[in-house]
């Protein structure tokens, strides 16, 4: 199911996965991403007991892009989101660059938003001072060169070279994800056509939503982690140190978070993926 909302003169695209009529939950994608989501993660979904819905942030797939826009700029989307779909509580999850965006309901939305995880999320990057270096970003990610060009740089050919890289890869008969280290890899994507579509969708038809994520996250986002007074749970690979690093100072930050860990790298796997929306339906 998918359909689209009208917040202002845009509009927001979403789609819909799992059980209708379950718990209501608003799922926002890392950066980039659209919300196309994997046959894995759908599968994951449909046994869950969740009615789950994945927006494409503004400048994502069909969503109008909404230049200057800050992490807290989605809160709107999701309450028009919402109340469309007579949702008048829900829970709310993020991967990635997606988590920032969870926690900003969290923490405007205490009144709506029963539960909020987050795997793999960023924190607020630190961006004054000159650009950090390699050794300054391995020690501390929050010291990134990608926040840092944000505020003082040109984001745009970067990303573009990124997706080059990566469509490159799939033409030459890479996988639609990455394997974590050491393990196999997936099926070709090229021999997919629903798999080239979501790389499409993501890596080749538009750079605008990603970059534009990039730089609300280099800004102030908007709220005050220290606001966020509904359950959190702040998930991470145990491969994934970098993640693990964010973690620690959202961890410090939010009063109700709670770290939890999978077997895994940044994205999870089916198994954690489960468990992720298990924890959304408790009560």
């Amino acid at each position: 199911m998918e359909g689209f909302v009208r917040v202002g003169d845009r509009i927001v695209l979403y789609n819909m996965y799992g059980t209708e009529g379950g718990l209501p939950a608003i799922s926002f994608g890392g950066s980039p991403s659209t919300r196309w989501k994997r046959p894995d993660a759908v599968g994951s979904i449909a046994g869950s007991g969740v009615w789950l819905a994945q927006a494409d942030r503004p400048g994502y797939g069909g969503s109008t892009r909404q230049p200057g826009r800050t992490v807290a700029s989605v809160v709107p989307d999701v309450v028009a989101l919402a109340d469309e779909l007579g949702w008048e509580r829900f829970a709310v999850t993020g991967g990635s660059g997606g988590g920032p965006h969870a926690l900003a309901c969290a923490a405007l939305l205490p009144d709506r938003v029963t539960r909020c995880a987050v795997t793999g999320s960023i924190s607020p990057p630190i961006v004054d001072g000159p650009e950090p270096t390699a050794e300054e970003e391995a020690a501390d990610p929050r010291r990134n060169r990608t926040s840092w060009k944000a505020l003082h740089g040109d984001l745009r050919p970067e990303l573009e070279e990124t997706a080059r890289s990566i469509m490159t890869a799939v033409e030459a008969g890479g996988p639609e994800i990455p394997p974590d280290p050491g393990a196999a890899p997936g099926p070709p994507a090229r021999e997919d056509p629903a798999a080239m579509a979501r790389l499409t969708a993501t890596f080749v038809t538009g750079h605008d939503g990603w970059e534009d994520d990039l730089v609300a996250f280099a800004k102030p986002w908007g709220f005050d982690l220290g606001d966020i007074h509904v359950p959190v749970t702040l998930w991470h690979g145990s491969t994934d140190d970098r993640a693990g690093k964010y973690a620690d100072h959202l961890a410090a930050a939010i009063p109700a978070a709670e770290r939890r860990f999978y077997i895994g790298g940044h994205i999870p796997p089916a198994n954690a993926y489960r468990e992720v929306l298990r924890w959304l339906t408790l009560s």
